[in-house]
C-alpha cells in the first residue's frame, strides 16, 4: 500500500503529463481544422502547414518528461516505490503544477497562433517563416513552464 504522500507525487506526474496533453492536443486540433482548409484548396502546401500544425505538440512532450522524472525519483522504474510524506507528496505535486497548467493553455493557444500562421501561409506561402517565429513566440512560455517544473522537481530531497 502506498503512501498519502507517493500517491500524491502521482497525482503530480498525472498532472503534468495529462494536462499538458490535454492542452497539445487541442492546440493540433485546432491547427490541424485550419491546415485541412488549407490544404483542400491547394495541396501542395501541405509542408508548410504540417510544421504549423505540429508546434502545439510540444507541451504535450514536455509534460510527459516532467512526469518520467517524477516516476523516475519515485522508484517506479526498478520496481521499489518509495513511501513519500505528505509534504514531499505535495511538493511534487506542486512542482508539476508549473508545466501542467503552463502546457495546457500554452498548447492552446500556440494552436491558434498557428493557425493563424496556416492562413497567412494560404494566402502568402513565402510569408510560412514568420507563421512559425510568430507561433514559436508562444512556446517560449512551454519552456519557462518546463524549465521551473524541471527546477522544483530535481530540487525535492527523498
Amino acid at each position: 500500500m502506498i503512501t498519502l504522500g507517493t500517491a500524491l507525487a502521482f497525482g503530480g506526474a498525472a498532472m503534468a503529463a495529462g494536462l499538458a496533453g490535454v492542452g497539445s492536443a487541442i492546440g493540433v486540433a485546432i491547427a490541424g481544422q485550419a491546415a485541412s482548409g488549407v490544404v483542400s484548396e491547394d495541396p501542395d502546401k501541405f509542408g508548410n502547414v504540417l510544421v504549423l500544425q505540429a508546434l502545439p505538440g510540444t507541451q504535450g512532450i514536455y509534460g510527459l518528461l516532467i512526469a518520467f522524472i517524477i516516476i523516475l525519483n519515485l522508484g517506479v522504474i526498478d520496481g521499489n516505490v518509495k513511501d513519500l510524506t505528505t509534504f514531499q507528496g505535495l511538493a511534487y505535486l506542486f512542482a508539476a503544477l508549473p508545466m501542467g497548467l503552463g502546457g495546457l493553455l500554452s498548447a492552446i493557444y500556440q494552436g491558434k497562433v498557428a493557425a493563424s500562421g496556416i492562413y497567412l501561409t494560404a494566402k502568402r506561402p513565402e510569408e510560412t517563416g514568420k507563421g512559425i517565429i510568430l507561433t514559436a513566440m508562444v512556446e517560449t512560455y512551454a519552456v519557462l513552464s518546463l524549465l521551473i517544473s524541471f527546477i522544483m522537481v530535481n530540487g525535492i530531497k527523498l
